[in-house]
């Protein structure tokens, strides 16, 4: 079961570095999720604001792996400045600079992200006055595609393609059963329309992390985000045991997105913030 804990008493943590729509927050970060299970680390997204969010949190040289949902600026941009640490740190750098003794290898956390994602870096990085190399030179770079299965030390990592305004796949991270049964599992559903494949996907999950971006159906032409209400109605279909909104702006009233999502779940909702931590 999942829920809010500020302590380390349970096996995975999901931790909220950043959770507003494309515009961030007052003072806060997009779409960024520190998941840790014992000596792994793994961010989910790292849009606008999430890099220095995640230095408040944890060392970035101590991340395992970065994955990304979908190639929109909000979901990537932190990438820039987080490569720019890995290349330019003191250290990372192979002579001695003041405290830091000097490395062979800079170290290189793995990064999967969709097909494209190559290209895609080497324009955002180019267009920003960077090496357009300068993340696939920074990270381990693999791209992935919707049902492959990735294996982060004990997490099982997998996508499943859901509708959105350019390929986008929602994430599942399962941790390995222990003989007794399935071990603990969250589902994200990165940015999405109202679709079926989430409610397939997130079946029976722990803990289900659903946009909540719309305070109401786009006016006109093609869907790509949920209201807190569309939210709750799918992480009802799946059968998720919690439900977290995110993906959703301070500028929306947070007592009538609970009661929506509420009124369609059924069961207990939270509104993600910065810090929060949801274990499962």
């Amino acid at each position: 079961m999942s829920r809010l804990v500020t302590g380390e008493d349970t096996q995975v943590r999901i931790t909220v570095l950043g959770k507003s729509p494309a515009w961030q927050d007052a003072g806060g970060a997009c779409s960024g999720y520190l998941i840790e299970e014992a000596g792994t680390c793994v961010l989910l997204d790292c849009g606008c604001g999430v890099f220095g969010k995640l230095r408040t949190h944890r060392d970035y040289i101590s991340v395992d792996a970065v994955v990304i949902s979908h190639l929109h600026a909000d979901h990537i941009f932190d990438l820039v400045p987080f490569a720019s640490a890995l290349t330019y740190a003191p250290r990372q750098q192979p002579v001695p600079v003041d405290r830091w003794p000097g490395i062979a290898e800079p170290i290189r956390p793995a990064l999967y992200a969709p097909h494209g994602a190559k290209e895609s870096f080497a324009l955002m990085c180019q267009g920003g006055g960077m090496f357009p190399n300068h993340v696939e030179n920074a990270f381990d770079i693999h791209e992935y595609g919707p049902g492959d299965d990735v294996r982060i030390g004990p997490l099982s990592v997998t996508f499943a393609a859901v509708p959105h305004f350019l390929p986008t796949c929602a994430v599942d991270v399962r941790v390995a059963g222990n003989g007794s049964g399935p071990g603990p599992r969250f589902t994200f559903g990165a940015d999405c329309a109202p679709n079926d494949e989430i409610v397939a996907f997130a079946a029976g999950t722990d803990l289900i992390m659903l946009e909540a971006t719309l305070p109401r159906p786009e006016r006109s032409g093609i869907r790509g985000h949920l209201t807190p209400r569309e939210a709750g109605e799918h992480a009802a279909r799946a059968g998720a045991r919690r439900l977290v909104l995110t993906h959703i702006s301070d500028e929306l009233d947070a007592l009538w997105a609970l009661d929506e999502a509420r009124d369609a779940f059924g069961g207990e909702v939270l509104l993600a913030s910065e810090g929060a931590v949801y274990c499962v």
